[in-house]
């Protein structure tokens, strides 16, 4: 059927320009944009006074992330503009090994967004984690021959490509003899290191914080995810990036976002109008978010508003405040006044539905699990918050462990344990953090990147083992708990990483178990889980947990609890 969408207002993103014109398009395919008549069309849509642009495209997403499964989170993001994204399922691959990567590409067929697919590349991140899988170069050969698979995902462990570690070489070797993609990540890497990292094939990067260090990635060739998420917010930082000739080179990704962050505030959406509000062109905004991410990608025929392209297109009640109204997939109508259309869901094979729901193994804990076997006072590594930032610092503090094992609530020195939860090798590392802001009770999640194992922060061992055994019942998921008792829960039985619920649910539960924790002491605002989840990442400098103790990320050594 030939659709005409007359009289709107397109944003060509080749150019820039806001041009009043009719776009007809017929197959998935847009024919032409140009001064076309009704009688040319099968169907013909009015959009006088409405804006016409490309869908949106999410760079960098782990869908996992969002705590939703794959039709609720396209449910929830095609209402906002959003087309496609690229998932890097990481987080189940590092929990469920290939068969959660067959999960997710199930999962995604067939829906009203495509889901796009890059191969992880680090599982586990590094030799300090405990994942639930080790996924090899010939591990991962067999996915490359799924269609919707772009490339191989974010390469974490950029010590061991400087080092010349032969594993990732290979892997990063067979996506490029493919003429795929490779994706970065490597949070402050400089000069010389950063030019062998980047000479090893990997084009882009989404984990710059500051206008510098994203200009001197431009500038050496790589591409910029300017990425916006519930935790890491990097858009003030980047907003210089938005300018001349640096936008040219941008495009924007969520990488991480929480249900009620998405139902409440949007997706690909919320990134431009950010942007707006700090004086920006909204049609900057979406030509990063379609042509420059289509490009990133070798996504052809896609992201703009033009002949022989995909017609997937929005169209907008409002151009800065991206207000979306009706979307078109493949040319057909998946959003009508805001609101998702019905689709078909795709099926999952059961075997595989039951693995991935099968993902704790570990006994009962007790309070003494969590307990340092110090006495007196001891200066200690301590991790230390960065506000804003998945960063963290090493600080080096007075620990006294005749006083609660070391748990200063007045100087906000809390404990923090993570603990191994796949094979049940009964591994815990403990140590002390600083910025998380509890008074009382405890916290404890099953989402604990990358490897995923159970992490607990808490004012008291008691509250500790009791959040942890928690999390052990619902087989996954965030909880917050004060003198033996649940103040809030979201279970997670996918993995210990998604909900089974609706999105609206799941949201629902996601709010109130991040506003239980303002009952506990934390600062109105704050986000402990999804900080938290990051905490036990020995990627992201400078100081991290994992089952087998602290790690110095800069150097990736162990470090002992103890400082001296």
């Amino acid at each position: 059927m030939k659709r005409l969408l007359k009289n709107g207002t397109v944003v060509n993103v080749f150019t820039g320009e806001l041009i009043k014109t009719n776009v007809l398009f017929e197959n998935g395919i847009i024919l032409g944009v140009d001064d076309y008549g009704d009688d040319e069309a099968d169907e013909v849509i009015d959009a006088a006074g409405k804006y016409i642009c490309p869908g949106f495209i999410d760079g960098h997403i782990h869908i996992e992330s969002t705590m939703l499964t794959c039709p609720e989170f396209a449910k929830t993001a095609v209402s906002h503009g959003t087309t496609a994204v690229i998932a890097d399922p990481h987080e189940i691959a590092n929990v469920s090994g290939k068969d959660g990567l067959r999960y997710m590409i199930e999962s995604s067929e067939g829906l009203p967004l495509t889901v796009y697919f890059v191969i992880p590349s680090c599982v586990p991140a590094t030799s300090f984690d405990e994942s639930g899988a080790v996924l090899s170069a010939d591990d991962i050969e067999e996915f490359y021959s799924e269609s919707r698979v772009l490339g191989l995902g974010e390469v974490m462990n950029y010590v061991g490509v400087v080092a010349g570690d032969g594993e990732l070489e290979k892997k990063i070797k067979s996506a490029l003899s493919r003429g795929l993609v490779v994706n970065g990540h490597a949070p402050l890497l400089s000069g010389k290191p950063l030019d062998k990292y980047i000479s090893a094939g990997i084009g882009d990067d989404h984990e710059c914080s500051s206008a510098d260090e994203a200009k001197e990635r431009i500038r050496k060739g790589q591409r910029i995810m300017i990425r916006q998420g519930t935790a890491a917010r990097n858009l003030s930082g980047l907003i210089s990036l938005f300018d001349d000739p640096w936008e040219q080179r941008c495009l924007l990704v969520t990488d991480d976002k929480h249900p009620a962050d998405l139902i409440s505030n949007g997706h690909i959406d919320s990134i431009i109008r950010s942007a707006v509000q700090m004086g920006k062109s909204a049609v900057t905004g979406i030509r990063m978010a379609t042509l420059h991410a289509a490009e990133c990608f070798g996504l052809k025929n896609t992201g703009a508003v033009a002949p022989g392209y995909k017609a997937d297109l929005l169209v907008l009640d409002d151009l800065d405040k991206v207000i979306v109204r009706d979307v078109y997939k493949n040319g057909e109508k998946v959003v009508s006044d805001g609101k998702t259309l019905c689709f078909d869901m795709p099926k999952i094979n059961d075997s595989l539905e039951r693995k991935v729901r099968s993902s704790f193994n570990l006994p009962m804990l007790s309070s003494s699990d969590f307990a340092v076997d110090y006495n007196g006072k001891r200066k200690c590594h301590v991790i230390s918050l960065v506000e804003g930032q998945l960063l963290t610092d090493d600080l080096v503090s007075d620990i006294d462990f005749d006083c609660n094992n070391g748990i200063d609530i007045e100087h906000d020195i809390l404990k923090i344990a993570v603990i191994e939860r796949h094979h049940n090798t009964g591994h815990i590392g403990n140590a002390f953090i600083k910025g998380i802001g509890l008074k009382e009770g405890a916290i404890a999640s099953s989402v604990a990147h990358d490897s995923h194992n159970l992490i607990v922060i808490g004012t008291n061992t008691d509250d500790m083992a009791f959040a942890a055994n928690r999390i052990r019942e619902l087989g996954g998921g965030i909880v917050s708990v004060k003198n033996g008792k649940v103040v809030a829960e979201m279970p997670l039985p996918i993995g210990g990483l998604m909900s089974c619920e609706t999105a609206e649910r799941a949201a629902e539960e996601n709010e109130k178990v991040r506003e239980s924790v303002y009952s506990l002491g934390v600062p109105k605002g704050f986000e402990p889980f999804m900080i938290m989840s990051f905490l036990s990442l020995p990627v992201i400098p400078h100081l991290k947990l994992t089952t087998k103790g602290l790690v110095n990320v800069d150097a990736q050594r162990k470090v002992p609890l103890a400082a001296e």
